[in-house]
């Protein structure tokens, strides 16, 4: 039930940084985050650490409160910056399809620069772990008395679920909406 509810905070939220004009965006969102959230999350629960009871809320509420809360933000960034991009380019992407690109190619410098964008967040938390700060579940597993390497391998696990989890958010969420601006005869339409 608590994961539901930060699910649906977190599509309502970055639903709201993207746009509520673009048709069919909250489904999109939502199935995006869910997909690779339940993905990440499973994988990591059931194939990594192997608990005895695979849904014991002890791994898998902050496990996904992590997930959810990251690929929010990366969602919202990649949406956001793909949306305004398309919407600022009409002219360069309607030349692109008037010499004989599919919707896909005209929009796919502007897909990839907003993938990038959504991971940035991810890839400055990765390059900097351990060095600026320590982040919060390891430092709360040293507090905790547990061994520094053990709450290291925990971490490291942490952020390459991340990784994976936004890497397919923003890949899901770009790939939908970029679909939303073409019609069925691959015209270009704005919201």
């Amino acid at each position: 039930g608590l994961l539901v509810l930060m699910l649906a905070i977190a599509t309502i939220v970055a639903r709201n940084r993207i746009g509520k004009k673009i048709p069919h965006v909250s489904s999109l969102v939502f199935g995006s985050i869910f997909f690779s959230t339940t993905l990440s999350v499973s994988y990591t629960i059931v194939l990594i650490i192997q608990p005895e009871i695979w849904y014991s809320p002890q791994y898998l509420i902050p496990l996904g409160a992590i997930v959810l809360g990251q690929v929010m933000n990366g969602t919202a960034i990649a949406g956001e910056r793909l949306v305004s991009a398309i919407s600022n380019s009409r002219q360069e992407i309607e030349t692109h399809l008037s010499l004989g690109a599919t919707p896909q190619q005209s929009v796919a410098a502007y897909r990839q620069d907003a993938i990038r964008a959504g991971l940035i967040p991810t890839t400055n938390s990765m390059m900097v772990i351990g060095l600026v700060g320590l982040p919060s579940l390891m430092s709360g597993q040293l507090l905790s008395g547990i061994d520094a390497l053990n709450a290291a391998s925990y971490q490291i696990l942490i952020m390459l679920m991340l990784v994976f989890a936004n890497l397919l958010t923003t890949l899901l969420v770009t790939q939908g909406l970029a679909r939303q601006f073409f019609n069925a005869q691959a015209q270009l339409r704005i919201p």
